[in-house]
């Protein structure tokens, strides 16, 4: 159930994916489960790369040429499995984080939001949305 991205840098990755994989003949191996859970392996390599640092050295991570190369390239393995993820799964990454934003905005408005990490009641919980 492929799909073409609106966004041309985000087309062109998932043609390269899809003709990757294609000349290895490794679409069977590339389900959503397989694909999922390498995505998931890959997240937990990026953790790694940040595990042991202070905020303040993540926020800086960058500025160290070694560890910064290998945040670049576990953030690469990241985006490579959530682009064949999606392209096989047929949805737009771009307008799904959209979708998102624009419930995240919804959800956690300015003027309840502004300076605080509180969640947001979830919606199955009595009085949210209030009743009518």
């Amino acid at each position: 159930m492929e799909h073409e991205p609106n966004d041309p840098g985000l087309a062109d990755l998932v043609h390269r994916l899809r003709r990757f994989a294609d000349e290895r003949d490794w679409q069977r191996f590339h389900t959503p489960k397989n694909l999922a859970m390498a995505l998931a392996g890959e997240v937990g390599e990026l953790l790694a790369e940040l595990q042991w640092l202070t905020p303040e050295e993540s926020a800086q991570v960058m500025a160290d040429p070694e560890h910064g190369a290998r945040v670049r390239a576990e953030i690469g393995d990241v985006m490579i499995y959530l682009a064949r993820l999606s392209d096989i799964l047929g949805i737009d990454p771009v307008a799904a984080a959209t979708d998102k934003l624009t419930e995240a905005a919804r959800r956690y408005p300015v003027e309840r939001s502004s300076g605080s990490a509180a969640k947001a009641p979830s919606a199955d919980r009595i009085g949210y949305p209030p009743s009518t």
